[in-house]
Formats: structure tokens, sequence, C-alpha cells
């Protein structure tokens, strides 16, 4: 069990990978069946299909520069006081900004290149590899999309990179330059991303409080990650006629351990903050990735770093891509706060859980209009004072 010195349990009942976990956990968006060949090239309005209410209902701030308490934060990977700012970016934002990475800025030239190549493609060809029924992979709507009724002014492309070269054959059934390209630019991203993605889980065990040879021996029991499995998702965010009434994607937690968002010179990302309730527009800033605090690693470090509701909004003038690099356990790992981040004489905010396992209590969650983090929770009153999921998505989701 990570997160706890107890003996893992068998888990069975579990025998499928992380994408199916991510993404098929969720149910297939029932609109897949064509409207997803919705032109929005040729819109001049957004249909009612398309227009959701209330997205003015909070004031969005920016989060550029200035230093002012909306300045998204940003964390230098090789500064000395890195581990620090993580630690106060994971507290008080669930987010922040990363840069110092040392992932080559070509090669994120290239990644964001290959991306818009993907959704440049004509919709027939895009539809060859369109998500069906219980299949984790593929071109369609966001996944989270089959909880609304209301449908989202964007495109996306869900694949594992450990079975990158079949899944894109659906894409590209006859191989070709493109298909080339793209797997050999995604490998070599694939590759740089995993890296970084050890380095900042030792930062934010760092963050914790613990010394380096703390962080090796968290590492060397519970192998978090050895373990961690990664997920790609591909975002393409139209230009739009109306943009006051669209939206990209709708407001959300991530549900794994922590995300890198790499998004283009575009603005559209925005992070929700309270007190007073506010969305932050999150800086484009060149080379620089987006890090999300998700649901499970909230549950890890037991709410002392907490998940970030975050949402995608378009624009009247340009289109937008981005990439998720999403990063969790594995789905037979049970997940449970670190003892080291449970204070002395408390016990743990949550139970232990399995990825597939929470990602049913989020389905509940969203169907009831409840909180999943709660749901998981030990101590409903303790719960009540932490990051909570229901009270945010109450409003965000108006």
């Amino acid at each position: 069990m990570w997160g706890s010195r107890d003996t893992r349990r068998a888990s069975a009942r579990v025998c499928f990978s992380l994408v199916i976990v991510v993404v098929v956990a969720m149910p297939t968006p029932s609109h897949l069946k064509n409207p997803l060949c919705f032109d929005f090239r040729a819109a001049r309005r957004v249909p009612e299909t398309h227009a959701w209410p209330g997205l003015d209902d909070h004031p969005v701030v920016d989060g550029g520069g200035g230093g002012g308490e909306d300045a998204v934060p940003v964390v230098d990977v090789g500064a000395g006081d890195a581990a620090a700012r993580v630690a106060r970016a994971a507290e008080q934002w669930g987010a922040f900004l990363l840069v110092g990475h040392g992932v080559p800025a070509a090669l994120l030239s290239r990644v964001e290149e290959r991306v818009a190549r993907v959704f440049s493609l004509p919709a027939s060809e895009k539809m060859r590899a369109v998500r069906g029924p219980g299949e984790p992979c593929g071109y369609g709507s966001p996944p989270i999309s089959s909880f609304f009724s209301k449908l989202m002014w964007s495109e996306g492309y869900t694949f594992s990179p450990s079975s990158l070269r079949s899944e894109l054959r659906r894409l590209w059934p006859k191989s070709g330059d493109d298909y080339l390209l793209f797997c050999d630019v995604m490998e070599e991203f694939h590759k740089e991303m995993r890296r970084l993605a050890d380095e900042l889980l030792r930062l934010f065990l760092r963050a914790l409080g613990l010394t380096g040879e703390e962080v090796a021996g968290v590492e060397a029991e519970r192998r978090i990650g050895e373990r961690m499995t990664a997920t790609v998702h591909l975002n393409w965010y139209p230009r739009c006629p109306e943009p006051r009434r669209a939206l990209g994607l709708i407001a959300h937690t991530d549900s794994g351990f922590f995300t890198f968002v790499l998004q283009s010179l575009v603005p559209g990302l925005q992070l929700f903050r309270r007190g007073p309730d506010r969305w932050v527009a999150v800086p484009a800033v060149a080379g620089a990735f987006v890090v999300n605090v998700g649901d499970l690693f909230h549950i890890l470090t037991n709410g002392r770093f907490h998940s970030v509701y975050h949402r995608a909004v378009v624009n009247r003038d340009r289109d937008r891509v981005s990439l998720g690099y999403f990063l969790g356990p594995p789905p037979d790992a049970e997940v449970a706060p670190l003892p080291e981040a449970v204070p002395a004489g408390r016990s743990p905010a949550y139970r232990a859980v399995t990825w597939p396992e929470y990602m049913a209590v989020r389905k509940k969650a969203f169907a009831t209009g409840g909180s999943a983090l709660k749901m998981v929770s030990t101590d409903a009153a303790a719960a009540a004072d932490e990051h909570d999921d229901v009270a945010a998505a109450a409003d965000v989701h108006a």
C-alpha cells in the first residue's frame, strides 16, 4: 500500500491499465455517435448544445507577474529553495508554473506542432480513431463531458505512451511521415517527462519536510516513482464566435497524483481560488509547464497539498492547443496518507483507495453533487475544513 506500512491487500478485481483507470472509469460520452463531427470552423454562433450558463458568475483576474496575491507561483526546479516554493504553492494553490526543468525548448515546439497537426486532419480521418464504448484511448470529446448535458468547445485525443505506436495506427493506418514524426516526437517527450516526473516527485516529498535520506527511504519502501504510470491527453480549443457562451473544458480536479500541462502561447487555462471566489487566468509562459495537484496526491499528503479546480476557456481570435501528461499509481496500488504527512497524535484524514475505487466514488459524486474526497475521508468534520470539492462544484459548475 502506498502511504501505509501495512501489508498490501490483494486487489484481484483490478487487472487493467492506467489509461483505463483514467478514462474508462467515466462513461463514454453519448454524443460521440456523430455530433462529434460538429464543424467548429463553420459555426457563426454557439448553438444551445454548446452554450453554458453562469460562466461569468465569478470574476477573472490576471495571474501574471507583479507579485500580487493572484500571481501564479513559479518554481524553478534547480533553485535552492525549490522544495519550499513547491510546498507553498501546493498548500495555497494546488498548482504552479514549473521552469528550469531541462526539457529542451526545441522539443516542446515540435510537440506543439505535432499536436496541432493531429487536430488539423479532416474529420473523416479523425473519426477513424474515435473512442467507442469501453475504449480508453482515441479521439473524442473530453471524457468528463459524459456527466453534463452541454457539450464543450474542444476536441481531444488520449493515448498511453506504452502503446503509442499501435494506438496511433488507428489515426494513420498506412503509417507515413505524419505517423512517424508524431511517434518519434512523443517518445522523446515521454522519456523527458518521466525523468522530470521522478524529479518533481522527490521535490514534493522534500516539500513535506522529508530529508534526502527519508525521501530515499520512502521510495525504497513504497516504490511510488518506480510504479507511476502515465497517460497523455491532447486538447484542441478552436476559436469561438461567442466565447462568453462556450467552454473549452468544464471545471474539474484531476484524479491522479499530478499533471504537467503544456499549453501554447494562447492563454485559456484558469484556476479557481476562494476568499473571494474568482478565476485566475494562468499566463502562457514559453517553455513552462503548469503543474496541477490531483485528488490522489491530495490523499497521499493527507490533504496538505490540495487538488485544484481548473477549467479551459476559449477566445474569438485564435485556436489553442494543450497537452496534459497525467501521472498516477498503477490500478492495483492502494493510496493512503503517508505516515510522514500525518501530524503526530492524529489519525489519517483519508482511507486507503485504489485508483479504480476512487474513480467509482468520483462517478457517484458527480451524479449526486457530492464530494469524492469527503466520501473517502475518515473524519467528515475534519474533511469539511479541507479543500472541499462539493462547495466548489456547486459554484463553478453553476
